[in-house]
C-alpha cells in the first residue's frame, strides 16, 4: 500500500507495518553494534563484524524470505539474520563462541536448518567462496523441480547469495555467475558495495563495479540501487524475489551502501580511512527513522522502539556472556557423519562371469546407482553424451539417463567440487568428476574450505554427501600435467574420505559405499589400471561384483599372504601399498617366494590401522610402496605411525619406496620410467629389507 508523505509529495510504496518492523530490527542491529563497541575489550576476543551501514538492504532482503527459501549471509550480515528471526541472544552466543552457539564458527557465519526459517548452508570465511556452494543449492532446486523430487508446499524456493563487491573479483564468483547465467538457476546474488576491501579502496582493486561487471554475464538481470534507502531496497527486492519465484531465472542486485562499522573488530576504521564523514551522511538508520515519521509514527513511538531494542540487547548480552562454555570433549563431535556401510556385503565374485576391466566395473556401478536413485546425478568435464568421459568411464550414461542427469560442465574445477555442497543440502547425491588429478588444484579451495568442513562447522546440520571421482597416476607418457599423484595433499584435508582401489571389484564396491556415505568422498582411480594394458596389471580386471556389493572404508585387503614357516623363521616381510603399488609389489615378490605379505589399503582415509600394526608385529619388517615421492608424504606418515606404535616388534627400519623427488613428471617416456617405481626397484628394496 502506497503512502504519500505529508508536505513532501513523496510516494512511499512500502506499507507502514513493514516499515515499523524494519525499524525495530534495524534499531536492534544498531544497538548490537553499539554494545559490541562499548565492550570492545570483551567482545573482540573472537573476530566479528557488524552490518552498520548495510542494514537497509539486508532487512529488505530478509523480509522477503519464506521457510522454503535459502540464503547465504556473510560475515557482515547480522541484519539478514535478525530479519529471518535469529535473536540477539543467539547472535551474541556466537560473539562469545559459547556452547549453545548455533554456528560453531565466526560471528555471522551461520548454518541453519530450522523448519520455520529460510535454510542457511555452511559457508567458510574465505571471501567469495560462498558463491559456488550457494549456486549449487539453486542448481539442486532446479534439478528437483525438473524431476518432481520432494518439492516443498507453498511458494517456489528462491536462493539468495550475499556477497561484498570486492569479493566479486574472485574467479570462483565468476564461475558461479557463469553457471547461473548458462543454466538459468533461481538465484539472486545480493552484492553489497561499500567500496572497501579491508584497507584497499575500490579505486585500487577493481576496474569497474558490479553494474558494469555483470553485463558480461548474458542471462543474469541486474538492478543497481541505493542500498541505504529502505523503501527503494524493499520494493526492489520484493520485485526481484517475485520474478525469480515465478520465472525461475537469476538476478544480481547491486546495492550501494556506506560502511559505518569497522572492517572487523580486529581492523579498526580509524586506522586507515579518511571518508568516514562522507559515509556517515548515508547512514540508513536516520533515513529509516525519518521514514517512520513520514508515514505517521510519533517521536514517542520511535523512542519507545529504540528503548525496547536497547533493553533487549542489554539483557541478551548479559545472558550470552554468562552462558555455558563448550565441553572440551565436544571438539571431536561431527567430524564424520555415521555411514550405513560398516562391513563388506554382497557377492564379490558371482559365479559364471568373466573378468571385467576396471573402467567398466565403475561404469556398471554408476549405471546401477543412477537406475536405482533418482536423486543421483553425474557431472563434470566431458562426461556428457558426446564423449562419455575421456576414459569412456561414463559411456552411454547420458543417453540412458538424459542430459539433465549426466551432463558436461565448463572447465571449472572449483564449481564442480564446490557445487556439491549445495546439491547435498537440498537432498541430492551428486557424483562429479575432475578429469585428471593434476587439475584438482583449482578445486582444492572448495574442497578444503567448504566441503570438508560443512558437517563439522554446522554442528552436524549439513553433511555434505558427494562422490568426487579423480583419475590419477602416470600412464602412457602423460607428462607433467596428466600424471601426478596428489593423495598426500588430499589426505591432509580433514573431513574428507579418500579411496584408492586397485581392482575393478574394489572400485565398484567403494563407489557404492561412497554413494551411500553421507560424507564427501574422493575416489582416486589409476588410469594405468583402467584397462589392464600395462604388463603385470592383469589382475586389476576382476569378476564384476553383484549390485549389492559394498566395501567399507577403513578396511584393507590382503592381496597375498606369506608362508607360515617363513613367518616363524623370521624370513618374511609385509608390503603396505595401494593403487599401482599393488602390482609392482606382486611382481617384485615373485623373486621371494612365500616371503612377502601384501596389504592393499584400499582407502587412505580412514586407514585400516589394525591391518598396519598387525602386519608390522607379525613380520617385524615392513616396506611401504607408493607412486608419489616419499618426501613429506602420506606414506612417510604411515611409516612414522608404524614405528611409533610397533617399535618393539620391528627387526628393521620401516622402509619406503616411491618416485624420485622432482617438481613434475617429465613427458619423455625414458625419463618417466626412470622417475617412477617399478617391480625391479621394489625387488631391490625388498632384498635390502629381508637381508637386514
Amino acid at each position: 500500500m502506497e503512502t504519500v508523505a505529508e508536505n513532501t509529495g513523496v510516494t512511499i510504496r512500502t506499507d507502514k507495518e513493514t516499515i515499523k518492523r524494519a525499524f525495530t530490527l534495524m534499531s536492534t542491529a544498531v544497538s548490537l553494534a553499539e554494545k559490541y563497541e562499548a565492550n570492545a575489550k570483551i567482545t573482540s576476543k573472537y573476530v566479528h563484524a557488524t552490518s552498520r551501514g548495510h542494514e537497509a538492504i539486508q532487512l529488505a532482503t530478509a523480509l522477503q524470505l519464506t521457510p522454503n527459501d535459502w540464503v547465504s549471509p556473510y560475515y557482515r550480515d547480522d541484519s539478514i539474520l535478525l530479519g529471518i528471526g535469529i535473536t540477539p541472544y543467539e547472535l551474541m552466543l556466537q560473539v562469545f563462541a559459547k556452547k549453545d552457539d548455533i554456528f560453531r564458527t565466526y560471528y555471522s557465519h551461520p548454518s541453519l536448518n530450522r523448519e520455520h526459517m529460510p535454510k542457511i548452508p555452511h559457508q567458510s570465511s574465505a571471501t567469495g567462496m560462498q558463491a559456488i556452494p550457494t549456486t549449487g543449492v539453486a542448481m539442486g532446486i532446479q534439478y528437483k523441480e525438473k524431476f518432481g523430487l520432494n518439492l516443498p508446499e507453498g511458494p517456489a524456493p528462491v536462493v539468495v547469495c550475499s556477497l561484498g563487491d570486492a569479493s566479486c573479483t574472485e574467479g570462483e564468483v565468476s564461475e558461479a555467475f557463469q553457471m547461473a547465467a548458462l543454466k538459468q538457476f533461481p538465484i539472486i546474488y545480493l552484492v553489497q558495495d561499500n567500496e572497501w576491501d579491508i584497507s584497499a579502496n575500490a579505486k585500487e582493486i577493481r576496474s569497474q563495479d558490479m553494474s558494469k561487471f555483470a553485463q558480461g554475464f548474458e542471462g543474469i538481470e541486474l538492478r543497481t540501487i541505493d542500498g541505504s534507502d529502505f523503501d527503494e531496497s524493499f520494493q526492489t527486492m520484493q520485485e526481484v524475489v517475485n520474478i525469480v519465484r515465478t520465472e525461475r531465472r537469476p538476478f544480481i542486485v547491486h546495492a550501494k551502501v556506506p560502511l559505518l562499522g569497522h572492517h572487523t573488530s580486529g581492523v579498526r576504521k580509524e586506522w586507515y580511512r579518511d571518508d568516514l564523514d562522507e559515509h556517515a551522511l548515508r547512514d540508513p538508520y536516520p533515513k529509516l527513522r525519518n521514514l517512520m515519521l513520514k508515514v505517521g509514527f510519533s517521536e514517542d513511538e520511535i523512542q519507545h522502539i529504540q528503548a525496547e531494542t536497547k533493553a533487549l540487547v542489554d539483557r541478551d548480552y548479559e545472558l550470552a556472556f554468562n552462558a555455558e562454555e563448550p565441553d572440551p570433549n565436544s571438539v571431536t563431535d561431527y567430524i564424520f557423519a555415521p555411514t550405513p556401510i560398516t562391513e563388506e556385503r554382497g557377492n564379490r565374485a558371482p559365479a559364471g562371469k568373466k573378468p571385467t576391466v576396471m573402467v567398466d566395473s565403475a561404469l556398471f556401478a554408476m549405471r546401477e546407482i543412477l537406475s536405482k536413485h533418482p536423486e543421483a546425478l553425474l557431472y563434470g568435464q566431458d562426461v556428457g553424451g558426446r564423449l562419455g568421459g575421456v576414459f569412456r568411464e561414463a559411456a552411454t550414461l547420458a543417453q540412458q539417463f538424459g542430459d539433465d542427469r549426466v551432463f558436461n560442465t565448463p572447465i571449472q574445477e572449483a564449481f564442480i567440487i564446490g557445487s556439491t555442497v549445495g546439491m547435498a543440502c537440498v537432498g541430492l547425491k551428486p557424483i562429479v568428476e575432475v578429469q585428471f588429478a593434476d587439475y584438482i588444484w583449482p578445486g582444492l579451495n572448495q574442497l578444503f574450505t567448504e566441503l570438508s568442513r560443512s558437517y563439522y562447522l554446522s554442528n552436524g546440520k549439513w553433511p555434505a554427501s558427494a562422490v568426487i571421482r579423480v583419475p590419477i597416476g602416470a600412464y602412457g607418457s602423460g607428462g607433467p600435467y596428466h600424471s601426478s599423484s596428489v593423495e598426500s595433499v588430499v589426505t591432509n584435508i580433514r573431513g574428507v574420505k579418500v579411496a584408492y582401489p586397485s581392482t575393478g571389484a574394489d572400485l565398484k564396491g567403494l563407489l557404492k559405499s561412497a554413494f551411500y556415505d553421507p560424507n564427501p568422498v574422493v575416489i582416486f582411480e589409476h588410469k594405468g589400471l583402467y584397462w589392464s594394458k600395462i604388463s603385470g596389471t592383469e589382475a586389476a580386471a576382476t569378476i564384476e561384483p553383484d549390485e549389492d556389493y559394498v566395501v567399507p572404508f577403513g578396511k584393507a585387503r590382503i592381496v597375498q599372504e606369506a608362508d607360515t614357516d617363513k613367518v616363524k623363521t623370521g624370513e618374511s616381510c609385509a608390503i603396505i601399498t595401494y593403487g599401482m603399488g599393488v602390482y609392482w609389489s606382486l611382481n617384485a615378490s615373485k623373486n621371494f617366494p612365500g616371503q612377502v605379505e601384501i596389504i592393499d589399503l584400499r582407502t587412505l582415509n580412514p586407514i585400516d590401522k589394525d591391518a598396519l600394526f598387525e602386519a608390522a608385529k607379525k613380520h617385524g619388517k615392513c616396506l611401504l610402496v607408493t607412486e608419489e615421492s616419499c618426501e613429506a608424504s602420506f606414506t612417510l606418515g604411515l611409516a612414522a605411525r608404524i614405528q611409533e606404535q610397533c617399535f618393539q616388534y620391528l627387526d628393521a627400519p620401516v622402509m619406503t619406496i616411491g618416485s624420485i623427488d622432482t617438481p613434475a613428471i617429465p613427458l619423455n617416456s625414458i625419463l618417466e620410467s626412470a622417475l617412477l617405481p617399478n617391480a625391479q626397484k621394489v625387488a631391490t628394496k625388498l632384498q635390502e629389507l629381508l637381508s637386514y
